[in-house]
């Protein structure tokens, strides 16, 4: 080959390269560009790979709320069959105009749910000839327990006011519910009319009820409580029929009270009797005070009864002012010994004078609460 000399090439003329190697390059082309087919499928590939990893973290923080909303499940679960010492179902069987009710029921709580305190319980009914008597459930739970109203359980200074007569009028019933607070325990009396509806009405307002019941006074048949008295001279079997017919008149009260009764309430025998019966059925008792003699609370407890005695009358004058006077005197002893305990009736004037104080005396600290918050329970010592 043939070397071309730089003296015999012509001015201003690259020197020519030999033909293989001026095409060389053409060679290696094929090579280069399956590099670079190599080197992108690569780095595609590596993108791909590499981006797996960080899109899972992003499906998991979507599944990431599920176990956040399972525990919400176990809340609202409180209706699986029901097991022994578990939550039972109680079929509350009203008559049919009524409807039926369901409620799920801790076998703890021994009161009566608020939604249904208008119905009776049918394990706390005994079907008579007199009518639905109250009685002592089979699992042991007593009419007094069952319809209480609830209350703080605070051991503050507190007042429980029974107002009886309901049933009575029914303008002053319809009053009575309407404008005294549900914290006020309400007194059905045995001759009124409509006794169940009124007894519904004051349920759902949220009160708890009483059953008054006719004793002898002195000077009676001049002095005369009504129909079916109770009296001294008087068989057991006439008292108890008596004191049945009274305890039929309607359902869902925790407790009788006694309605004159002076004379009745002197006679160990009589009052034996009927604080017998109301033992037997979980019945309380509640004695308005206006005896110094009554036996009352000594009959009570030898009978397992629960008992209240009241403190005073707050309507004996029928004055509004007279009326707040008894109230003022009641909020002091309630300070002094931790509750007390006043009975008045459904007249106008009453119900208004215990609506007004009884608002302010929240204010001042006292808890107005249910005759049942205030009894004495020989069962519970």
């Amino acid at each position: 080959m043939q070397i071309e000399k730089e003296i015999d090439r012509p001015l201003g003329q690259a020197p020519r390269r030999p033909a293989g190697k001026r095409f060389a390059w053409l060679r290696k082309g094929p090579l280069l560009a399956g590099l670079c087919i190599v080197a992108l499928v690569a780095a595609s590939a590596s993108i791909a790979f590499r981006q797996k990893p960080f899109r899972t973290p992003e499906v998991v923080a979507v599944a990431v709320p599920e176990p956040v909303a399972a525990p919400a499940q176990p809340v609202a679960k409180p209706k699986p069959a029901p097991t022994s010492g578990g939550p039972q179902i109680i079929r509350v069987n009203p008559p049919e105009s009524e409807g039926g009710a369901v409620v799920v029921r801790d076998p703890s709580a021994v009161g009566q749910n608020v939604r249904i305190a208008h119905l009776p319980e049918k394990a706390l009914i005994e079907d008579s000839a007199a009518g639905p008597l109250p009685i002592r459930a089979a699992d042991g739970r007593r009419p007094f327990d069952v319809y209480a109203r609830a209350w703080s359980g605070a051991r503050g200074a507190r007042v429980a006011i029974v107002i009886g007569g309901l049933g009575l009028s029914q303008t002053g019933t319809q009053t009575a519910i309407g404008k005294l607070p549900p914290e006020i325990t309400l007194g059905f009396a045995p001759q009124g009319n409509s006794l169940g509806r009124w007894m519904q009405a004051a349920r759902r307002e949220g009160h708890e009820i009483v059953m008054q019941v006719p004793l002898e006074p002195f000077d009676f048949p001049n002095v005369n409580p009504g129909r079916n008295t109770l009296t001294v001279d008087a068989s057991s079997d006439e008292n108890l029929k008596n004191l049945r017919w009274t305890l039929s008149r309607t359902t869902n009260y925790t407790a009788v009270m006694n309605y004159m009764g002076a004379r009745f309430s002197t006679s160990p025998e009589a009052m034996g009797v009927m604080m017998a019966e109301l033992g037997k059925r979980g019945i309380g008792y509640v004695d308005d005070g206006s005896s110094a003699r009554s036996l009352a609370p000594e009959t009570a407890l030898k009978n397992g009864v629960p008992f209240a005695t009241g403190d005073a009358i707050i309507d004996g004058v029928q004055d509004r002012g007279a009326i707040l006077d008894k109230l003022d005197e009641l909020e002091r002893t309630a300070r002094a010994k931790g509750f007390a305990i006043g009975t008045g009736n459904a007249f106008d004037v009453t119900v208004d004078a215990v609506a007004s104080w009884a608002s302010e005396a929240r204010k001042r600290g006292i808890e107005i609460v249910p005759i049942s918050a205030v009894a004495s329970d020989p069962e519970r010592g």
